[in-house]
């Protein structure tokens, strides 16, 4: 079974991040965050950094 969590910045949903070996694999929910999609990370919070730094660069 696999444990997904919703990675949400401001109210923007991102994506998600399915845990696997390893970490934490993103998977995009919106256009803005494709360059995260399918990218591991080693924890929830080291993704939503990510997303948090791609929003930030867009503004």
């Amino acid at each position: 079974m696999s444990i997904a969590y919703v990675i949400e910045v401001g109210e923007t949903t991102a994506g998600i991040v399915v845990a696997e070996e390893g970490g934490f694999r993103f998977f995009t929910a919106e256009h803005l965050f494709r360059a995260l999609d399918g990218a591991v990370f080693r924890s929830i919070a080291e993704a939503s950094r990510a997303a948090r730094e791609k929003l930030k660069k867009r503004r």
